[in-house]
């Protein structure tokens, strides 16, 4: 597979961020004297951010009188505890380091906040290398609008059809698919249960982290 960069969404793509938001939503439930919730019930919504958290912890939705201090609250405490428990999902460290020896630049395109983003990067030592991060403070519009996917190519300076997007979400094929970027469904994401990978229209599927190095740079 022939391609000049690449480019990862953040949340359940590169990095397996569920441990902590798990732990952070159940530290808030007690703090509200509210029973923990099981793992496996809160994984799956970190791919709607602290607007789906708070909904499954709480049961209260954007626009309820609650819902802003509740949320903000909940970030607090995420950030305090960041990257408590997170990690690169299996296999993605000797795809960077693959990319690292053949000088093919990576980055990412994430619609997490910098504020939260700049700091689990750093204390697990990929921001030095990555060629492009952009966050929505970095454009007027997120995925899945392709404004995002355009900027990490402009800043790579690499034409969007020479790069490839990985992402466990539907609006990350589309963002990818919309700038001109051949796209890959991280199938070991935080998929909403219900939900077809197949749907997406993504160019590859792939079902493990650890089929991704082979997908790249030991196809079959």
């Amino acid at each position: 597979m022939e391609f000049k960069a690449l480019l990862f969404d953040l949340d359940g793509t590169l990095l397996d961020t569920a441990p902590d938001f798990i732990s952070a939503l159940n530290a808030h439930l007690k703090l509200h004297k509210r029973p923990p919730i099981p793992a496996a019930a809160i994984r799956n919504a970190v791919t709607n951010g602290s607007i789906g958290l708070v909904q499954v912890g709480f049961g209260v939705n954007p626009g309820d009188p609650t819902f802003d201090s509740i949320r903000e609250e909940y970030l607090d405490l995420y950030l305090n505890n960041i990257a408590n428990k997170t990690c690169l999902f299996e296999g993605l460290q000797a795809v960077l380091d693959t990319c690292l020896i053949q000088q093919i630049p990576w980055g990412i395109v994430t619609n997490k906040p910098w504020k939260y983003t700049q700091p689990v990067l750093e204390k697990l030592g990929l921001i030095k290398n990555a060629a492009t991060i952009i966050c929505p403070d970095h454009v007027k519009h997120p995925k899945p609008d392709p404004e995002a996917m355009f900027a990490a190519c402009a800043e790579m300076s690499i034409s969007p059809s020479d790069c490839l997007y990985v992402g466990d979400h539907l609006r990350d094929i589309e963002a990818g698919r919309a700038a001109g970027m051949r796209t890959i469904a991280a199938g070991w994401g935080y998929i909403d249960a219900g939900e077809r990978v197949e749907d997406w229209r993504a160019d590859h599927i792939v079902e493990h982290s650890s089929h991704l190095y082979n997908l790249l740079f030991n196809p079959q």
